[in-house]
């Protein structure tokens, strides 16, 4: 376990991206900056935090923002899988959360605390644990400015509707509020957080400052779901895009760079916050690492897969507009 560590005290660096821009807002279907200009977040995932811990850390986030341009970190926090909820040390977890959170506010970046529903899919399987979670690290963090919360990363399967995440979301998000009245709040969508267009129609109560996520792996999600999330902004929902890669939904297979181009092309133009998968040299495409790189910082072009460098050229195009 990593040594103990708290938010108090630790102010961004000058210059760095919360300096400049501060705290977020929600403003219509957009995210603005504490001046009231519209921003985007565009940022790293981790892989699970039960397999890949080491990559949280000062060196690899500053690496990330300082050569890649990379504004935000979201730390992918499985609940199963060995995860949160169902491994031997949760307070494992929560150390690692906290080493990031710091981190993050101390070099000036965004972070999302990142619930991971995946295979366990239902949100309500953990609906205690998540209300105890997120009850104690938006007291932690409370005041931070920097830190946003992913309530439900993924869920999916029969039966998993938008009304049944919406019932989910209606409990969890007044457990941040009471500590965190203002942080944006991310809520996913069913179907492995595709359905964006469901939500207009009976959004989540408490919608101030709360945004919906769209997940999208250029080789399996194409025109339809682009066509969704237009389709969302359009009715007035809030999207940001949390997960995003350029393989097929498994995270593994060829790279589909001719979809990868045409989502690029809509996340510039409707200015989509974005995050890619995954921080990791996990053996599988989506890994932004290759898996003989075990370097935390100065990656290399030898150390990138080619979704690594297209991602690495992506996010410095992002910074660069």
């Amino acid at each position: 376990m990593q040594q103990d560590i708290s938010i108090q005290g630790v102010k961004p660096e000058k210059g760095s991206p919360f300096d400049m821009h501060g705290c977020l807002d929600v403003s219509g279907v957009d995210l603005i900056d504490a001046s009231g200009q519209p921003y985007r977040l565009h940022g790293i995932s981790t892989h699970g935090l039960q397999w890949y811990p080491e990559y949280v850390n000062e060196a690899t986030f500053r690496f990330l923002r300082d050569e890649w341009g990379v504004n935000a970190i979201r730390l992918a926090m499985y609940t199963a899988e060995d995860g949160y909820c169902d491994g031997d040390n949760p307070l494992a977890f929560e150390q690692i959360i906290r080493t990031g959170v710091v981190t993050a506010r101390h070099l000036g970046m965004y972070v999302i605390i990142d619930w991971h529903i995946l295979k366990d899919n239902d949100p309500d399987l953990y609906r205690e644990d998540a209300l105890d979670f997120f009850g104690r690290v938006s007291a932690e963090y409370s005041g931070a400015g920097n830190v946003l919360y992913e309530i439900c990363n993924e869920p999916n399967g029969y039966g998993i509707d938008w009304e049944h995440v919406r019932s989910y979301a209606e409990d969890v998000i007044p457990v941040i509020r009471r500590n965190e009245p203002d942080a944006i709040i991310l809520v996913g969508t069913p179907t492995w957080s595709q359905d964006v267009d469901a939500v207009a129609v009976h959004p989540v109560t408490a919608s101030d400052n709360v945004m919906y996520t769209l997940h999208f792996y250029s080789g399996t999600h194409k025109q339809e779901l682009r066509d969704k999330l237009l389709r969302a902004r359009s009715d007035g929902t809030p999207v940001m895009i949390s997960e995003f890669s350029i393989t097929d939904a498994s995270g593994s297979g060829p790279l589909d760079l001719n979809s990868a181009r045409e989502w690029k092309e809509l996340i510039l133009k409707e200015n989509l916050s974005c995050f890619a998968w995954s921080l990791s040299n996990r053996k599988e495409s989506s890994a932004l690492l290759v898996p003989e790189c075990h370097v935390l910082s100065g990656f290399e072009d030898e150390d990138l897969t080619p979704a690594g460098r297209w991602m690495r050229d992506f996010m410095r195009e992002l910074n660069a507009r």
